[in-house]
């Protein structure tokens, strides 16, 4: 019986002794590498703040995301903005267990190790946690076959870790904010929005079923690039949502007849609203976190740690800015070049030469160590290339020679509105197109010749130092500023003349202004002296450098539109000049706000003084040059404004206030001497005036929703000295005549 009892036993001792060894050494490999014996693991602080490139956000203030910066494009999101048929399509294709296990799926692993062997798969054994762990702690590229099982391992720990870590809920939303897609799109919102351009939340069965469907391979179940693998890749979702329940027959049946309807945007940052805008802001914010560092003193990096930018841009106006711009510049632009056969290039051959050598792809034939004559050959060689129009891009047949010649010619356009009030600047738009014309017109660092917005400012400098009224009548003739006097540091003397060619008579304030003449500003400029305008004006937020020359009340000087919009706030905002913000807080991936900006206030004027010039600037939209406001554009409520235009009609200017926004408009061609022949087509009225026109009647349109209202009113200042009206203002100086004997 003994030896019976020993034979059974003893084999069963071996068993079990074997079994016990197994146990302990799976237990002691896991605990190798749980403690990191074969390698670090990740801690448990990293695992509860687990970091990964998170884009930037511009985000306008109306609350719309403007665009983004990023290396990876990628916005995180909450449990709570996944819907449902997002979730259990996940659950139905990759981890149908998920809520049943604890990280590790012995039963998944077991049948996928049966499949192996058997040469029948059905399924694999990863579960979404393990899919985490891996989207989270990369695997390195080019390991052996031992290492990756080893890698395996450390999943299978780094698994089970987030598990103990976090709720099934947050696993989940973890799991959707890293796995990445095509076209630069990482993360289940950012995919939402380049493929379906909404936000995640809204996606219905189908489009969760096609991005779902895309985890197995992104690229080659792209909807964009490859749309018929896509949907029969959704299909194998839906399947796997009916077969699990979580779809009906009678849906599942509906859903795979309807075709993948997107709306593609790969979010480029040529693309959408305000691209200057976002191009200025990024090397504003770049610049500001560079000086203000973290409280532990490292930088924030703007492409990955996630923040948010809070602009003042109002979304809405922006992009009733950019409609208006193309509005007017399609139609103007057939006309442009319809009225420009003559060549400009054959007038300034050395102009051509400048612009001619310096062009890309003539630096590129120049590096290659082409000569002359073999570069004039291509460039002059018709190729196929795609080019800038209004009606979209085109792809044509052009030389490079002539498509330098032909963007050359495109009129250029800035605008720039703000709240004088705040200073908030609510619509920048710093070009016609950035893909093809990246040089902001709006930024502080563009200066054109401002023509006549500029003689304002001569205005109020008399009208301030003198005491002049709007009424002053001052004579409609030729002034002479000479060369030996010491306020106008002039060689010669100079003598500005009227465009028209037209003198005689007197003209009050009022008149001159409203009609731009010249002579009357060149009486009050010889009146005072350029160093007292040009103090004034810097004052009123101008920071270029103006000569202290006569000619600058004409609009000799270069200044920018940012700057000329803020100077004229002055006016809009009795008298309390606001210099111009358009970004108002900065906050982190928790929400913690990291700096505030407030715009910068000072009294220039007082509110009597402001006022006067608001009732000057009135005649100009009355019936002065800005007089299409009204009747071709039918504009109501209080409008103030100004036009300008420089010499040979390079540059159109309009700056139109309300009490409620300040609009700079500029127009012209980037190099000066390529502009219209004739001052009927070129004048500030008819290039710049229609874009700001256009823009305001559809901010009009939209008051309510904007807060803007067409009807509110300048407000008249209680005591005001100096007398508004010409009738009574000429009685007066009739009676002072007759009493004096003048």
């Amino acid at each position: 019986m003994s030896f019976l009892r020993d034979k059974v036993w003893r084999p069963a001792g071996y068993f079990w002794v074997l079994w016990a060894i197994s146990i302990v050494s799976v237990v002691l490999f896991f605990f190798a590498i749980a403690t990191g014996m074969w390698g670090r693991l990740p801690s448990v602080h990293e695992l509860e703040d687990p970091k990964s490139n998170t884009a930037t956000e511009v985000i306008s203030a109306d609350g719309v995301v403007l665009g983004k910066y990023f290396r990876e494009n990628r916005t995180n999101v909450t449990y709570d903005h996944l819907p449902k048929c997002l979730v259990d399509a996940l659950l139905a294709t990759e981890d149908v267990r998920f809520y049943d296990h604890t990280g590790i799926d012995l039963k998944a692993i077991g049948r996928a190790v049966i499949g192996v062997v058997i040469r029948d798969s059905k399924g694999g054994g990863s579960t979404i946690t393990q899919q985490l762990a891996k989207n989270l702690f990369p695997r390195k590229r080019h390991i052996g076959k031992v290492q990756l099982a080893l890698q395996k391992f450390k999943e299978w720990v780094i698994a089970a870790r987030l598990e103990h870590t976090f709720t099934k809920e947050e696993i989940l939303a973890l799991y959707f904010n890293t796995v990445p897609f095509s076209d630069n799109a990482f993360g289940i919102s950012t995919a939402a929005e380049t493929y379906f351009s909404k936000p995640v939340d809204s996606l219905n069965v189908q489009e969760a079923a096609v991005l779902v469907g895309m985890l197995k391979a992104s690229t080659a179940y792209n909807p964009h690039q490859n749309p018929e693998a896509s949907r029969k890749r959704r299909d194998v979702v839906l399947s796997q949502m009916a077969n699990y329940g979580f779809l009906t027959d009678h849906q599942y049946d509906s859903l795979t007849k309807l075709p993948i309807v997107l709306r593609f945007d790969a979010g480029t940052h040529e693309d959408g609203l305000a691209p200057y805008f976002r191009e200025y802001l990024r090397l504003y914010i770049a610049d500001y976190l560079d000086n203000h560092p973290k409280p532990d003193g490292s930088k924030y990096d703007l492409y990955k740690d996630g923040l948010k930018i809070y602009t003042t841009i109002d979304s809405r106006m922006q992009r009733y800015a950019e409609e208006a711009q193309r509005e007017h510049l399609e139609e103007w632009q057939k006309l442009f070049f319809k009225m420009s056969a003559k060549d400009p290039w054959k007038e300034f051959p050395e102009e051509w030469e400048r612009t001619y050598t310096q062009s890309s792809r003539y630096k590129q034939y120049q590096a290659e160590g082409k000569t002359r004559e073999e570069i004039d050959t291509l460039m002059r060689t018709k190729i196929e290339m795609r080019i800038f129009s209004w009606q979209g891009e085109k792809d044509t047949l052009m030389s490079p020679w002539d498509s330098i010649r032909y963007h050359r010619m495109i009129l250029q356009n800035g605008l720039i509105a703000l709240d004088p009030g705040s200073g908030n600047v609510r619509a920048w738009v710093g070009g016609v197109n950035y893909k093809y014309f990246q040089y902001d017109h709006v930024n502080v660092n563009t200066k054109r010749q401002i023509g006549s917005t500029f003689k304002p400012f001569v205005y109020l400098a008399a009208i301030r130092e003198k005491g002049y009224s709007p009424c002053y009548e001052v004579p409609n003739e030729p002034v002479t500023f000479e060369a030996g006097d010491p306020r106008f540091h002039l060689q010669e003397d100079w003598t500005p003349h009227n465009s028209d060619g037209k003198y005689g008579g007197t003209l009050n304030l009022k008149q001159g202004l409203a009609n731009s003449v010249n002579t009357i500003t060149a009486y009050l400029m010889h009146e005072m002296s350029p160093a007292t305008v040009v103090k004034l004006v810097h004052d009123m937020g101008v920071t270029s450098e103006i000569p202290d020359q006569p000619s600058i009340c004409l609009g000799t000087a270069d200044i920018s539109l940012i700057e000329m919009a803020g100077a004229y706030t002055t006016f809009a905002n009795k008298g309390v000049h606001v210099d111009p913000i358009f970004v108002t807080r900065i906050e982190d991936r928790t929400g913690t706000v990291i700096a505030n900006f407030v715009a910068e206030q000072r009294e220039v004027l007082d509110e009597p003084t402001a006022y006067v010039m608001v009732d000057l600037l009135r005649g100009v939209v009355s019936y002065g040059t800005g007089v299409r406001l009204r009747y071709r554009y039918h504009l109501p409520g209080d409008i103030i404004g100004k036009t300008g235009t420089t010499q040979n009609n390079s540059d159109g200017w309009f700056m139109g206030c309300t009490p409620d926004l300040v609009t700079a408009t500029w127009v012209g061609c980037e190099d000066r001497f390529i502009r219209f022949r004739s001052m009927e087509y070129g004048q500030g009225a008819s290039t710049a005036l229609p874009i700001c026109a256009k823009f305001l009647q559809k901010v009009f349109t939209d008051s309510t929703a904007l807060g803007i209202s067409p009807s509110r009113q300048f407000e008249r200042p209680e005591r005001l000295s100096i007398d508004l009206n010409c009738k009574t203002y000429a009685g007066q100086k009739k009676d002072r005549s007759e009493e004096f004997g003048d």
